[in-house]
């Protein structure tokens, strides 16, 4: 059994990237003052007084609110609100639901709901029954945006946190240069500007491998859900998930160095490709063409439920 670096207890994590061992209190100090850090950078308390945190009971999300509720407990001045999509996928997101309404609770923190059914007028199971070209993912990951941005708006919330960790970002990172889609990566979060109708996301799990994720909820003995979303395995991101995992694997560190190779150039990115002036959709929601990508995948949706009627 290893000793931890700073103490005489036995550790629980080998941080391979920088060659720490950690005891369970030290690696959940070394976690909080990361979150801390970029919790500070991405948000100016000073003028956002509302956090929504978009909650779906996993590991990730739920962590990210219980960090930011930690962080920001003494701060009376500002409110964290809990945010939950139900996107209407049986036998995973109710248990899922479960868990993100009773971690809101515990931590005496409004819990709010959000349903593809109300939103959208079809549950993801509808959905995955009338796909075209495209995945279950790409409908799923449109139609959940608008619902936490609709959401958060209806709250009057400043800022939404979500629980992307280190994985997520460098495999966003990765699939948007190897896609060729440059201008997509000046505009991913954390956001550091205020779109009209857009309210801006924050990461503050960003810098945290997913690992590392996982075990600080299991020292801080956090009831998530590890249930698996029936469609994950038509999702490209799982590919890039196993490119980098071995890329991390052979040589520690990996994963940060693209995420900090993105941020050095990302200043870079939006000056060659400004934010452009928002349009509204007629369902009032903003978007750079005047109709949104959820209205044009709910009409494809609906011309493929319509040709499917008797």
């Amino acid at each position: 059994m290893s000793i931890c670096d700073r103490c005489n207890r036995n550790a629980v994590e080998f941080i391979r990237y920088n060659g720490s061992h950690l005891c369970s209190a030290h690696f959940q100090e070394y976690v909080t003052r990361r979150v801390r850090k970029e919790l500070r950078s991405q948000v100016d308390l000073d003028y956002s007084k509302h956090i929504a945190v978009a909650v779906s009971g996993g590991k990730d999300s739920c962590i990210a609110l219980l960090l930011i509720h930690d962080i920001l407990e003494k701060r009376r001045d500002v409110k964290i609100s809990a945010i939950t999509v139900d996107e209407g996928i049986e036998g995973y997101r109710p248990d899922a639901l479960q868990k993100a309404r009773h971690l809101a609770k515990e931590l005496g923190v409004e819990h709010y709901v959000a349903k593809f059914g109300d939103v959208v007028d079809m549950t993801m199971d509808e959905v995955s029954s009338l796909l075209g070209h495209r995945t279950p993912c790409a409908y799923c990951g449109v139609f959940r945006r608008k619902c936490m941005n609709l959401k958060a708006r209806e709250i009057g919330a400043d800022v939404l946190a979500t629980g992307h960790n280190l994985d997520d970002a460098a495999q966003a990172i990765l699939m948007n240069f190897t896609r060729g889609d440059v201008e997509r990566l000046a505009r991913m979060g954390p956001h550091e500007k205020v779109q009209p109708g857009l309210v801006p996301r924050i990461m503050p799990l960003r810098q945290i491998p997913e690992k590392e994720v996982y075990l600080y909820a299991l020292l801080r003995e956090i009831n998530f859900s590890d249930s698996i979303c029936p469609y994950w395995e038509a999702a490209l991101r799982n590919e890039y998930r196993d490119i980098i995992d071995v890329m991390e694997a052979r040589s520690p560190g990996t994963k940060h160095s693209i995420l900090a190779s993105y941020d050095d150039i990302k200043p870079l990115l939006q000056t060659k490709y400004p934010q452009t002036s928002l349009e509204r959709c007629s369902c009032g929601e903003p978007s750079p063409k005047g109709k949104c990508m959820a209205c044009t995948m709910m009409e494809e949706l609906r011309d493929r439920r319509t040709r499917k009627l008797p």
